[in-house]
């Protein structure tokens, strides 16, 4: 089990910029990841901006719980504490198969004590999923980017730059920096919209 805060600023971008950031600093990593996010019937969860998923990579999978901060360091990005349970490539595997089957899934380790502890309960529905190819690149500053496509069971597909830092000066120095170079906007619209939202909104039967 590990537990971490999280400090980000993401924004939603037009495809070509996405493609522009991807090619213009140097890059770390590649891969892809499925996300797979739980809730109660009634959205318990997303009441209390709590989000559970699984993913699942090539190598390794992990349940994670985002709870936002009782503490926050800062207040200029979006701030959560990060609750993960890595499991195995056979393990998330099992785990995401037995939901898809049975509709729902009843969590174990940690983010099961989480659950059992404060909402009585650890079965909870598989409600929707989405599939990302990540690129992680060197930044600006020495600060690195994480550039997402994202493709959702709908059939719709968005772009996505995302920047976590423990220094929230530096989050602020490398966004703008960005926005200036590669002309995007951070409007509300466009702005901190999380993943798990989006993919609520384009969900399709499972």
């Amino acid at each position: 089990m590990t537990q971490s805060n999280e400090i980000e600023a993401k924004v939603l971008l037009p495809e070509k910029t996405y493609h522009k950031l991807c090619t213009a600093f140097a890059r770390k990593s590649m891969f892809n990841q499925a996300n797979y996010y739980f809730d109660t019937a009634n959205g318990l969860l997303k009441t209390k901006r709590i989000s559970c998923r699984i993913r699942l990579f090539s190598d390794r999978g992990e349940q994670t719980l985002k709870v936002p901060s009782t503490n926050p360091t800062q207040e200029d990005f979006h701030e959560a504490v990060e609750v993960t349970d890595e499991l195995s490539v056979q393990e998330a595997t099992s785990l995401v198969e037995r939901a898809q089957h049975t509709g729902s899934l009843s969590f174990s380790r940690t983010v099961g004590d989480y659950l059992r502890q404060h909402f009585d309960q650890t079965n909870l529905p598989l409600q929707t999923f989405s599939k990302t190819h990540r690129t992680l690149v060197n930044g600006p500053q020495n600060c690195e980017l994480t550039l997402d496509e994202t493709q959702y069971p709908d059939g719709y597909t968005d772009f996505e730059l995302e920047i976590e830092n423990t220094d929230p000066d530096l989050i602020k120095l490398v966004f703008q920096q960005l926005q200036k170079t590669y002309d995007f906007s951070a409007a509300d619209t466009k702005i901190n919209q999380a993943k798990i939202a989006r993919a609520f909104r384009h969900r399709a039967k499972i």
